[in-house]
């Protein structure tokens, strides 16, 4: 009787060990694997960012040095993402994450970049549902049309010229296709008049955090 204990006892203190073996390898496997994904991901991040803002603009983490923003009328959703570029600790450019809600076949999300001047760094589309063929020319694979932006600011052209050439404005639009770039340039100008508005408090924010802006565009119409 003792015997079969003993054995009993033994066999239920080697269960016991392979079990927190094998939880140990899977915790280590799963900490390795996370922070393999986490990298990935800072990679991508940081490699869509470098479209808009040119490396030897910062020198700083711009995936670290983010913060969160709720300014649906400016940025066009509830909540978006804005990064901070900075050059040996001084303000150098802002990254928005905006979304022109007017597009043809619905939401345009883009990347803009504005310097602390309040000029254009670059645009780039990440997402559309727009018309292959037609609205489309948005994508840079496509046409040159969204490099146009670049050097841009909000005196350059005037401010009421920041639209297409149908409706007076400076920017051409495509054939046959005239709402994806009206509702490309309008997204645009309304993040440099963000900018030069809150810029100020987008970078003296802390890393991480979340402002709210309660501000509207003075043609700012709720959908």
């Amino acid at each position: 009787m003792k015997e079969g204990l003993r054995e009993s006892l033994r066999s239920g203190a080697q269960l016991a060990l392979a079990a927190l073996l094998a939880t140990g390898l899977l915790a280590g496997t799963f900490a390795l694997t996370r922070a393999r994904i986490a990298d990935a991901e800072h990679r991508l991040q940081m490699d869509a960012l470098a479209i808009v803002i040119p490396a030897d603009r910062y020198d700083n983490d711009l995936v670290a040095d983010s913060v969160t923003v709720s300014a649906q009328p400016w940025l066009g959703q509830p909540l978006a993402t804005v990064h901070r570029a900075r050059m040996r600790g001084q303000d150098a450019a802002l990254v928005l994450s905006v979304v022109a809600p007017d597009g043809y076949s619905g939401d345009i999300g883009l990347l803009v970049a504005v310097d602390r001047d309040g000029r254009v760094l670059g645009v780039r589309v990440d997402r559309h549902r727009e018309t292959p063929g037609l609205g489309d020319d948005i994508e840079a694979g496509r046409s040159d049309w969204i490099t146009r932006f670049t050097g841009r600011a909000l005196g350059d052209p005037d401010p009421a010229r920041w639209a297409v050439r149908k409706d007076g404005g400076d920017f051409d639009q495509f054939a046959g296709a005239t709402v994806t770039p009206r509702a490309v340039v309008l997204a645009v100008k309304r993040s440099l008049e963000f900018v030069a508005l809150h810029g100020q408090a987008l970078y003296a924010a802390p890393p991480g955090a979340t402002l709210r802006i309660d501000s509207a565009p003075d043609d700012y119409r709720p959908q």
